[in-house]
C-alpha cells in the first residue's frame, strides 16, 4: 500500500516510540510528542488503516499497537541514504580497525568487538570460506613420528593449521623442497582450484614416478584439503540478554543454543546473504530470526576483488535502523580497507 506524508509521519514516530519503549504505542503517546500537529483522534484513525494495511499490529486488548516486520522495512527503505555515520565514529572505526590491518585473526575479534559497543546489539563477523580462500604460501613443520604441521596462510592474510600423517618420515629438508614446489606451482589459486588440481595430477602416470612429486601432492591433498568451515566470531550477547525481548528465560536458552552451533550459526547467516552488499533480515524473513523475532543488519567485505565473509548485528527487531544500517556498511568497508591496507604491507 502506497502511503501519504501522513502515514508515513505517523508511522515513523510509532516506530520511534516503540524502539525507545519497547512498549505498545498509543496515539495518545504520538499525539504528545509534538510536531505533527494532529489530534489523538485524528492520529488514531491514521493508526487504524496502518493496522488494516498490515503495518501495525495490537498485541493485546491495550489501545497500543506495534510495528510489523513490514513497517521496519518500509521505514528502512525511506531513509536509506538518507542517514550517515557520524565524523566522530567514522574516526573512531578507523583508530580501532586500521592499526590491526596486519593480523586479520586479531581484525576480525576487533570488528564484531567494535559492532556489539557502538551498536548495543550481537556483533557478528564471519571468515571467508576455506574452500574459496586464495593461497599465499604453505609450508609444513615436522612433528613427532609421521604427523607433519601444513601452516597454510591465504592472500589476505588468514592462517589456517592442520596436523597430517604422512606413509614415511620426512625430513625438514625435504618439507622444505616440497613447500617450495607447492608454492611455486599453487600460490594464487584457491584451495578448491589446489585440490581438483592435485587430484589430477595424481592421477597421471608422471606422478607415480616421482618420489618428491608424489609426497608433495599427496601432503597438499591432506594439508590444503578442502573444509567447508567458516571461523566466525560473535561478541555482545550479553549486551541483549538485558532487553524486555528476552525476559523469558526460555528466549534466552534460544539465544545462547544459536550462538554455541557455530556451524549451523554460519549456514543461517549465509543463507541470509545473496550476493554482495547489505541486507536487512527482520523476524520471519529468515529461520536466523523468525524464531527469536529478531532482525540481522548485515554486510559482505571484501579483500580485492573478492567477497571474502560476512560482518553485521545482530539484537531484537526494535532496533535503531536509522543508525545502525549505515554503521554496518562503513564497518564493512573500513574492514575491507584495513584487509587491503594489510596485503600491501605484506608486499612491501
Amino acid at each position: 500500500m502506497e502511503l501519504d506524508a501522513r502515514h508515513r509521519e505517523i508511522l515513523r514516530a510509532i516506530i520511534a516510540t516503540y524502539v525507545l519503549e519497547a512498549e505498545p504505542v498509543s496515539s495518545r503517546a504520538v499525539a504528545k510528542q509534538g510536531g505533527l500537529g494532529l489530534s489523538a483522534a485524528t492520529i488514531r484513525n491514521v493508526m487504524a488503516d496502518l493496522e488494516d494495511w498490515g503495518y501495525l499490529v495490537q498485541p493485546h486488548t491495550s489501545a497500543g499497537r506495534v510495528p510489523t516486520h513490514s513497517a521496519y522495512h518500509l521505514f528502512i527503505e525511506s531513509m536509506i541514504g538518507e542517514r550517515k555515520v557520524p565524523a566522530r565514529h567514522r574516526r573512531y572505526i578507523r583508530e580501532h580497525l586500521l592499526p590491526s590491518a596486519d593480523d586479520p585473526e586479531r581484525l576480525m575479534s576487533a570488528t564484531s568487538h567494535l559492532l556489539s559497543e557502538l551498536t548495543d546489539q550481537v556483533g557478528i563477523v564471519v571468515g571467508p570460506p576455506v574452500a574459496e580462500t586464495v593461497l599465499e604460501s604453505v609450508s609444513f613443520v615436522p612433528m613427532s613420528g609421521l604427523k607433519v604441521l601444513c601452516v597454510v596462510v591465504s592472500k589476505s592474510g588468514f592462517v589456517d593449521n592442520k596436523v597430517v600423517e604422512t606413509s614415511e618420515v620426512l625430513t625438514p629438508e625435504t618439507l622444505v623442497e616440497i613447500s617450495n614446489y607447492l608454492n611455486s606451482n599453487f600460490s594464487g589459486r584457491t584451495l578448491r582450484e589446489i585440490r581438483d588440481r592435485t587430484l589430477a595430477l595424481m592421477a597421471e602416470e608422471r606422478a607415480q614416478m616421482d618420489r618428491m612429486l608424489s609426497t608433495a601432492l599427496e601432503l597438499a591433498r591432506d594439508g590444503l584439503a578442502v573444509r567447508e568451515v567458516q571461523d566466525v566470531r560473535v561478541d555482545g550477547a550479553s549486551t541483549v540478554i538485558g532487553q524486555p525481548e528476552l525476559a523469558d528465560l526460555q528466549r534466552v536458552k534460544t539465544l545462547m543454543d544459536t550462538f554455541a552451533n557455530r556451524v549451523r550459526l554460519v549456514d543461517l547467516l549465509n543463507r541470509c546473504m545473496q550476493g554482495p552488499g547489505l541486507r536487512v533480515v527482520i523476524g520471519e524473513d529468515s529461520d536466523l530470526t523468525s524464531t527469536l523475532d529478531f532482525s540481522l543488519v548485515a554486510t559482505t567485505y571484501r579483500y580485492g576483488d573478492r567477497s571474502e565473509g560476512t560482518l553485521g548485528v545482530f539484537g531484537p527487531s526494535r532496533m535503531q535502523y536509522q543508525r545502525i544500517v549505515p554503521l554496518v556498511g562503513f564497518v564493512g568497508q573500513t574492514l575491507s580497507d584495513a584487509l587491503d591496507e594489510g596485503a600491501i604491507r605484506s608486499d612491501s
